[in-house]
């Protein structure tokens, strides 16, 4: 009896078997999608600002190093320009007078890490690189934030400079806080200059190396007199930055919390996995956002910039301005102004 049933259930599960067998014969007939070969290296950036940025991740790229060691030397950059009021060291500060600062970096495999509410420490995408390498988090904030920055070995600094404070105590007479679309205002307080600040030109950074493999990272101070703890979507993996190595990159800029709300970049990448060009899929993204928020979009920007794997790259935003730096070995300078929903500002 008991041989009997083995027969039975043998016989049961091979006849259930022979059909998966058939399927995955004739799925292994079939021809599979080719792609076509990665060409050669290439960093693209947001803004102008990123023109310079890129020039030292081409430098790593160059000599055939790692995208992720690319990125990380490039906005390194715009961390350190002290004319830059927007990114690191020359960020403005909060309306309570604190300089922070927000970073995260991802490779093509998945791996990230980041920093938000950061404080005294010029590269915050270095200590985002070290989060991802050397703990088991990806997020780290605040206090907890320096407190690993200094255990790794980054050295304390004050990180308002004289121009920020004087910009502070200027805003200080009205506290009036309005963001400025594409932070068209670059000198606060200065004599002739309106209302205004750098409020939003994050610097959003994607590359792919000669092998193939990709990185991304992004960097900011955050918006000019924010509430002291506000943390934008620069540090927020899928929003302000994803990366997946099967598909491609995508990176953002703007107000934060409209990025934030879509999950932003993890959107533009998913969209490219469906089958869209980096500029279908930024357009896309970009457009969800108007559609859910008409009337407020018309004065606020977000625009998005994505690379896929093959380097095709493509942008898009909500107000007209926006632009990206491309950089590869045809082309080390180039500046692209991104297509836009409003091509005459609301603001």
């Amino acid at each position: 009896m008991t041989d009997r049933r083995r027969f039975l259930k043998a016989s049961l599960l091979g006849a259930a078997a022979a059909p998966m067998l058939a399927l995955n014969k004739r799925l292994e007939a079939m021809p599979r999608p080719t792609r076509p070969a990665f060409s050669g290296a290439r960093v693209v950036s947001t803004w102008d600002f990123g023109v310079a940025a890129n020039h030292a991740a081409w430098q790593v790229l160059a000599k055939g190093g790692h995208a992720l060691d690319a990125v990380e030397s490039g906005v390194q950059v715009p961390e350190s320009d002290l004319k830059n009021h927007s990114v690191g060291k020359g960020g403005y500060p909060d309306r309570d007078g604190h300089v922070t600062l927000d970073a995260s970096i991802m490779d093509a495999d998945g791996n990230c890490g980041a920093v938000a509410g950061l404080e005294q420490i010029e590269h915050p995408i270095s200590v985002a690189r070290r989060v991802m390498e050397r703990t088991p988090h990806v997020l780290l904030v605040g206090d907890g934030a320096l407190q690993f920055a200094l255990e790794q070995g980054f050295e304390k600094q004050n990180l308002l400079t004289p121009d920020a404070e004087e910009a502070w105590h200027e805003w200080l007479k009205t506290e009036k806080y309005q963001p400025t679309v594409n932070s068209e205002v670059r000198n606060y307080g200065k004599a002739g200059a309106p209302g205004g600040a750098n409020n939003h030109d994050t610097i959003g950074m994607l590359a792919v190396d000669a092998q193939g493999r990709m990185a991304g990272a992004c960097t900011t101070s955050g918006m000019a007199w924010k509430l002291r703890g506000r943390v934008g979507d620069s540090p927020i993996i899928g929003a302000g930055l994803y990366v997946d190595g099967e598909v491609g990159g995508a990176t953002s800029t703007g107000v934060g919390e409209e990025v934030i709300r879509n999950a932003g970049s993890f959107l533009v990448v998913e969209l490219m996995r469906q089958g869209r060009t980096p500029h279908e899929a930024c357009k896309e993204a970009v457009m969800r956002i108007v559609k859910k928020r008409r009337e407020a979009s018309k004065t606020l920007q977000v625009g998005f910039l994505a690379m896929n794997r093959d380097g095709e790259v493509g942008a898009y935003a909500i107000q007209r301005g926006f632009s990206y730096a491309v950089c590869d070995a045809k082309d080390q300078d180039g500046l692209i102004p991104a297509q836009s929903v409003y091509e005459t500002s609301y603001s």
